[in-house]
């Protein structure tokens, strides 16, 4: 019998990533990995879609198995916003989840239907990045252009569309982007009807079941890819939920993901409803809920203090002494300062890079941690609880040493390092076999791994921290 082969795509922020995967075994066969420009600055964050597309095709041809594909899906970056005009032709670079002009637009929506009915009807309350804020800052900003639109989609959306001919979107992703609510499981009339917003629902994609093909690879995506012509495509999801559904992940299992941002999250049996806006009420890509918080500092904004202090990432002091760093480089989504700045408190003559640098990651982690209190509903830190630690961050000690530290839990690292695109594998072959998402994600063992055991919490790095974020930060 011959082997049967899908292949999960990672469409992020700064490259795309490709697991092949044996069906049967679970077996990572091969990888590929391929870089995107991001251009912007002041706030901006963009990337042409053909950059992605250009980038799917050569970490597929990395793998050198493209053509024995027999299923692919993808998953992407949340938020961001691709507008097309009737011709189906990308009108501008795509603006990302991190890009924060929005803000204005943002703070206009929720002060004008308020905080506790989006958390109720739609599930969040949007921020800058959210696609319903971006959208309205590019019918603002660029009316003319706006006017030109007919058809707006996420990433994966747009690479869903690009493989098969078929723009198509799922429940997870769609929960996103500020129109679509979870609690409902519809896209939300009230938002599209907004005078800010004035979508046309025959703009938007279709949202599929988990498990529910797009379509196949067309035989133009097929000369782009080497993926042969009739593969099955699957309907893609959001990174984060890709990454839970790589993991397998069940109620009550907290989840925290360090990349270029910083997210906490964990599956959920009922739709999350937080109107102070620090949870946002996602789905899941299974049929579930995804309550997650998001920081836009994470290991970036490290690596730029150690850049800053000319340090190797690790090389970091026993202690922070009593320096703080509030690591807000590219303003923060939680909490929701979309205009802050990074700080630096507490120094004196004593202070070392090392211990500035150590304080970085503190201070990145602090605001996960706080996320996390909320996600789990409990506002308090249970130390018997492992939290599952994901995202290139995972690999590092200083990273683990820090989240271990300062939650004073279990932490489990697990072997995979690319649960978002062992995800969208899971899901692509569950579209070809038929079985469960579930059962596959199981026999895939995204979650095998070593587990860190609980050690003392540091109550005073923690005081120290909200103590600066207060003073910088009243609320």
């Amino acid at each position: 019998m011959s082997r049967r082969i899908v292949a999960g795509v990672d469409c992020s922020t700064q490259s795309t990533k490709v697991l092949v995967v044996d069906v049967d075994t679970g077996e990572v066969v091969a990888t590929g990995h391929a870089p995107h420009v991001v251009t912007g600055g002041g706030g901006a964050s963009e990337t042409d879609p053909a950059v992605w597309w250009e980038a799917l095709a050569a970490a597929l041809a990395a793998t050198g198995m493209a053509g024995e594909v027999a299923a692919i899906s993808v998953a992407g970056q949340q938020h961001g916003l691709v507008v097309s005009d009737a011709a189906g032709r990308v009108l501008r670079p795509a603006v990302l989840w991190n890009d924060t002009r929005s803000a204005p637009d943002a703070a206009a929506l929720v002060a004008d239907l308020g905080p506790a009915w989006w958390a109720t009807e739609v599930g969040s309350v949007p921020v800058a990045s959210f696609t319903v804020t971006s959208w309205a800052w590019l019918r603002r900003t660029e009316p003319n252009l706006a006017r030109s639109v007919a058809a707006i989609c996420l990433p994966h959306d747009w690479l869903t569309g690009q493989l098969c001919g078929r723009v198509a979107t799922d429940r997870g992703d769609a929960s996103g982007t500020g129109w679509w609510s979870a609690p409902s499981g519809a896209y939300h009339p009230g938002v599209l009807a907004h005078p800010l917003v004035d979508v046309d629902l025959g703009w938007l994609p279709p949202v599929l079941g988990p498990a529910e093909v797009a379509g196949t690879v067309s035989a133009a995506a097929s000369s782009a890819t080497g993926l042969a012509s009739g593969t099955l495509v699957g309907p893609g999801t959001g990174d984060n939920m890709g990454a839970a559904l790589g993991l397998a992940l069940e109620p009550g299992t907290a989840v925290m993901s360090l990349g270029t941002s910083g997210t906490a999250f964990a599956v959920a049996d009922r739709p999350a409803a937080d109107p102070t806006g620090i949870v946002a009420g996602f789905a899941d890509a299974t049929g579930r809920f995804l309550p997650l918080a998001c920081t836009l500092n994470a290991t970036l904004a490290v690596d730029r203090f150690a850049a800053w202090l000319g340090l190797d990432r690790d090389d970091v002091a026993p202690s922070s002494g009593t320096a703080t760093v509030v690591p807000f480089l590219d303003g923060e989504r939680t909490p929701d300062l979309p205009s802050a700045t990074g700080s630096v408190l507490g120094l004196t003559h004593a202070t070392t890079r090392q211990e500035l640098l150590r304080s970085a990651y503190e201070g990145a982690v602090v605001s996960l941690l706080d996320a996390l209190d909320d996600i789990e509903g409990a506002g308090a830190r249970d130390a018997g609880r492992p939290i599952v630690l994901v995202g290139g961050g995972a690999r590092g000690p200083a990273w683990r040493e820090v989240v271990g530290r300062l939650s004073g839990r279990p932490i489990e690292i697990p072997r995979t390092e690319e649960a978002v695109a062992l995800g969208a594998a899971v899901q692509a072959a569950a579209c070809l076999t038929g079985e469960p998402l579930a059962d596959v994600a199981r026999r895939f063992g995204g979650r095998r791994g070593e587990v860190l055991p609980a050690g003392p919490r540091d109550d005073e790095a923690l005081a120290r921290h909200h103590s600066a974020r207060q003073q910088l930060h009243p609320t």
